[in-house]
């Protein structure tokens, strides 16, 4: 591909992002698309005397300078913690490719173009791989400079990663302690309760924690299942409310008996962010579940190797002269051979993709996630892990000699394959950014699905009121993987193609300014995972970083410099070591909440005299179906201590027929103490 080919998939893209923010500027004025673009706000609060303004047809840029005013304290307030995290992913994008862009143009784009004495072309005809690493030729003195550069990206990222983690973990803790009080904090889901024939989970469940945590257990409410019919009949799920935080989180962490899959506890998620269907699943069934997910997961992967390699396979004219003869003639023009080579590619790449969240989000549901954001945060990794490979591995394997299986024969020589491969694709991943990148956002603002509805319910359908209550939520399964995946494509091609770079660039900017504009006035926020997020940003990113090492591990040593190669080892080694400290650091204050902090937050709820309230406030907090009162969806049992008695055996769950027993279960002749040593 030369310069020609990349410049008329990005004069494609550059139109219709013209042309669709044009038609958004305009589009966002109109009174009937309220409910589109500003699903946030109710339409009666916009005037109607707008209706006659000339200026309504008459595209302006208010929304961009709305969006880039808007502070952090303010996204926060509108979106979220999430909102301000994904909005961190993006500014740490701008900050560490503007670096990467800088000393790429500066150091390693000359040395790659004058690589090699050679005669060149005008700048519009000559090949991309001019301009890549594979023009250097080998024992190069120059060598050295990419070394640098990796070097210096490297650091630049580091510090910027642990700069934003330590400041997104602040923010979490903040979110924590300066809350209302939040119902999750003191209560825990329960499952796996022990069925029997004669009494009643609900009973089941206020015996074993009246008995066992007669302290600090306040209440419980047992979970139905959501069938029409199924509503009368319990499941073995509940959740279980306690005194202060600090006993719910002891009792979530702790192991409720000797057997594991009974009694199973773990802290409750917001009742906003509870997906109800799963608590009624059986715990024993979950392992099954997730096996076959994994199984899906793996048979979708393969699946979805037809279309990555039939997109890889336009790039390359000559087999598509063999297996079209009749296109030859048409092949042959030098627009066709732009268009087929520069932009068809990743345009049906990018059409086949849409299909994968919807399919990755049923695999998340099937797993049994208990909350909305967990089956969101599930469905995300999923989708990465998915892009990652089949836009960048799937791609790369196609075009080498890593196609004819030989990556498994030594993994060794993984590095030397890499090497090889990559730098030949890094043309087609820069004309992915353009319509996987631009035009996304472009149609990411023009919300096309819901603007259609509108428009059809409005002058087919006849009405003219609002139908669309603007219920969206951020779709952050689909872009967080995005904004990774083009971050992955940056990392490992900056050296290798750095002409990548400014495109990269421009994709970030404007991502800042369009998920902005879509979190302050379309989407809604309905429950918030408190910076879930950014781990999974985080380790993406350094695998992103050690990827890149060892591809350039791989050139250095395909081009002959032994020194390049020996001082990227210990970089390698030092971004290894950088990962596990902030895994040490950090981490631990994403998986649970601290002991200290909680404590502080129950004591000075208790100083104020808020805890009767707070405890009003948990025992109506969760209900389950929609229109039932209080009394229908909450089963309140005082923790008093009371020995019931009971017909089953609390390990097993299996019924016990002695006549006599009282609770807890009688020990065992095994369990008994040895008294006088007999």
């Amino acid at each position: 591909m030369d310069i020609a080919a990349l410049l008329t998939s990005a004069g494609i893209n550059i139109a219709v992002c013209v042309v669709l923010f044009t038609l958004y500027s305009i589009l966002r004025k109109q009174p009937s698309n309220v409910n589109v673009y500003f699903g946030r706000r109710l339409a009666s609060r916009r005037s109607k005397s707008r209706d006659l303004c000339l200026d309504r047809f008459v595209p302006s840029p208010t929304w961009v300078m709305k969006a880039w005013e808007t502070t952090q304290e303010e996204m926060l307030t509108t979106g979220g913690l999430d909102a301000v995290v994904f909005s961190r992913m993006v500014v740490f994008s701008i900050r560490v490719f503007s670096v990467a862009a800088i000393i790429c143009t500066i150091l390693v784009l000359p040395v790659n173009y004058y690589g090699q004495d050679r005669i060149h072309k005008n700048i519009p005809f000559e090949s991309l791989e001019v301009f890549t690493i594979e023009n250097v030729k080998e024992g190069s003195q120059w060598l050295w400079a990419h070394c640098l550069a990796l070097y210096i990206i490297t650091l630049t990222a580091c510090t910027l990663l642990y700069s934003e983690y330590k400041s997104i973990t602040n923010l979490r803790l903040v979110h924590i302690t300066s809350s209302q009080p939040n119902p999750s904090h003191f209560a825990i889901v329960v499952r796996g309760i022990p069925w029997s024939s004669e009494q009643s989970y609900c009973e089941t469940v206020k015996k074993f924690f009246s008995f066992y945590h007669p302290t600090t257990y306040l209440s419980h409410q047992v979970v139905y299942k959501s069938g029409v019919v199924e509503k009368l009949k319990e499941s073995a799920a509940a959740f279980v409310f306690f005194k202060s935080r600090y006993d719910a989180l002891t009792v979530s962490q702790s192991l409720q008996t000797s057997n594991p899959m009974l009694w199973v506890t773990e802290l409750a998620p917001e009742p906003q962010d509870v997906y109800w269907p799963n608590l009624c699943i059986p715990y024993k069934q979950l392992w099954i579940r997730k096996l076959f997910t994994f199984a899906a997961s793996v048979t979708f992967v393969l699946v979805f190797l037809i279309p990555v390699t039939f997109a890889q396979g336009l790039t390359q004219l000559e087999k598509l002269e063999k297996m079209f003869p009749f296109l030859t003639g048409m092949l042959q023009k030098k627009f066709v051979i732009q268009l087929v080579t520069g932009y068809l590619p990743s345009v049906i790449l990018v059409l086949f993709l849409y299909a994968v969240p919807p399919v990755v989000m049923l695999f998340s549901t099937m797993e049994g996630c208990i909350s909305r954001s967990e089956r969101k945060k599930s469905a995300c990794s999923k989708v990465l892990y998915f892009t990652i490979w089949n836009v960048f591995f799937v791609n790369v394997f196609a075009g080498s000699v890593i196609s004819q299986l030989a990556v498994f024969s030594s993994l060794t020589e993984l590095p030397a394959q890499l090497a090889k491969a990559v730098p030949a694709q890094a043309t087609y991943f820069t004309t992915y950014v353009l319509s996987s990148g631009w035009a996304s956002l472009a149609f990411e603002i023009m919300q096309l699905f819901p603007l259609f509805c509108n428009l059809f319910q409005r002058f087919i359908l006849g009405y003219n009121e609002d139908t669309m209550n603007g219920d969206l939520t951020f779709p952050y399964h689909t872009e967080v993987p995005r904004i990774l995946l083009f971050g992955f494509l940056g990392f490992t091609c900056s050296i290798l193609a750095p002409l990548i770079l400014p495109f990269l660039l421009f994709y970030f900017v404007l991502a800042y300014l369009v998920y902005r504009n879509q979190i302050l006035n379309v989407y809604i926020n309905k429950y918030d995972s408190g910076g879930q997020l950014w781990p999974i940003a985080h380790n993406t990113t350094v695998i992103s970083l050690l990827v890149a090492q060892v591809i350039a591990l791989g050139v250095f040593g395909i081009k002959e410099a032994p020194i390049a190669s020996g001082f990227t080892i210990p970089l390698l080694i030092c971004t290894v070591l950088f990962h596990q400290y902030c895994r040490e650091r950090f981490l631990p204050v994403f998986k649970n909440n601290a002991t200290q902090v909680l404590i502080d937050m129950d004591r000075r709820d208790e100083r104020c005299g808020k805890m009767e309230q707070i405890y009003e406030l948990v025992n109506s907090a969760y209900c389950q179906f929609s229109g039932s009162t209080q009394s229908e969806c909450f089963s309140s049992h005082q923790g008093e201590r009371e020995l019931d008695r009971t017909p089953k055996d609390m390990e097993t769950g299996k019924e016990n027929r002695q006549e006599d027993i009282s609770w807890p279960p009688v020990l065992h002749s095994f369990d008994k103490p040895v008294i006088g040593g007999k």
